[in-house]
């Protein structure tokens, strides 16, 4: 998902995109989710890559759905029930809270996210565990560099007129809105439910872009994913490092974000995958299916490729 590229610029007030932009950019991406995924390198991947039998259970669930945390607000701990929106509005003011203050990156520097995967085979088979670890130039014009475990890949420059979507660099993520409607609306979301999964696949991929965001950028995206009429929780999600959370996940999607249970804080991403297979026509056939959990070590902005925050 790291090489996505759009077909045009958003402008400064960040329109939505067109129809013919949209489907190319979202061809793209299930072209990248496809590599991630299959480790397979077809060009005609549909989007639906993201497997019908991923998240079966959610398919039925409702917006209803709740879990029961502890909390620390107020003189002591006690027990509450939260709904999936609720979950992602407590996960917006955390991450307002953490981000206050922070200074922009400059233009020269890189992003570094840190994250460690844990894919366990739903066949029984033993789990296996990868680091991996991201440098990606802050406003495109350097190489960035990707290390997926022992597999190392070197990304050029942006051309430039060319745009990733989701953006990766600063300068275009900070033309887009901050307000959850709005960031909506920039997604192409259509109030009668046709691009729900759209605006859903969209948030979650920009949340799997860089750890540091402009200021409410990343509190948005979890208010938008609130306003999806369906959106549900997966509970007693595990992430990487061990560390019980929240999932919420979107009916017919193999994918979604991981909360702290009790502070919502922003864990990393689970997803529905399938290693090998092959496809005949729209369908992706064989394979051997697992999950996939992925814990945030940490994030931040450094000088050069290769270094690591404090």
């Amino acid at each position: 998902m790291d090489d996505l590229t759009a077909l045009r610029e958003m402008e400064a007030d960040v329109p939505a995109p067109g129809d013919e932009a949209r489907t190319a950019a979202r061809a793209r991406l299930a072209r990248a989710v496809a590599e991630e995924t299959c480790r397979t390198r077809s060009r005609a991947v549909p989007r639906r890559l993201v497997l019908r039998a991923g998240f079966a259970a959610t398919a039925t669930a409702t917006v209803l759905a709740a879990v029961v945390v502890t909390t620390d607000d107020g003189p002591g701990p006690r027990m509450t029930t939260l709904s999936a929106a609720q979950v992602l509005h407590r996960a917006a003011d955390r991450t307002r809270a953490d981000g206050a203050g922070l200074p922009a990156p400059r233009d020269d520097q890189y992003f570094y996210t840190e994250e460690i995967a844990t894919r366990t085979p739903l066949d029984g088979g033993r789990p296996t565990t990868r680091t991996d670890r991201i440098w990606l130039s802050v406003d495109g014009s350097r190489p960035s560099r990707y290390v997926y475990g022992e597999r190392v890949r070197e990304q050029p420059p942006l051309t430039e007129h060319e745009m990733r979507w989701p953006p990766t660099g600063y300068a275009e993520l900070k033309k887009l809105p901050t307000d959850p409607d709005r960031l909506l609306d920039a997604l192409g979301h259509a109030e009668d439910g046709t691009d729900r999964r759209s605006a859903y696949m969209d948030l979650c991929l920009l949340l799997r872009g860089p750890g540091v965001m402009p200021a409410g950028l990343q509190a948005a995206a979890f208010e938008a994913l609130a306003k999806l009429p369906g959106i549900v929780l997966d509970d007693d999600e595990v992430d990487a490092l061990g560390r019980h959370g929240i999932g919420v996940s979107y009916p017919g999607m193999t994918f979604g974000p991981v909360f702290e249970r009790g502070s919502c804080a922003y864990l990393g991403m689970r997803l529905d995958g399938v290693e090998g297979g092959h496809w005949e026509g729209r369908e992706l056939k064989g394979g051997e299916k697992y999950v996939e959990v992925r814990g945030r070590v940490r994030s931040g902005v450094v000088d050069e490729i290769g270094q690591r925050p404090r």
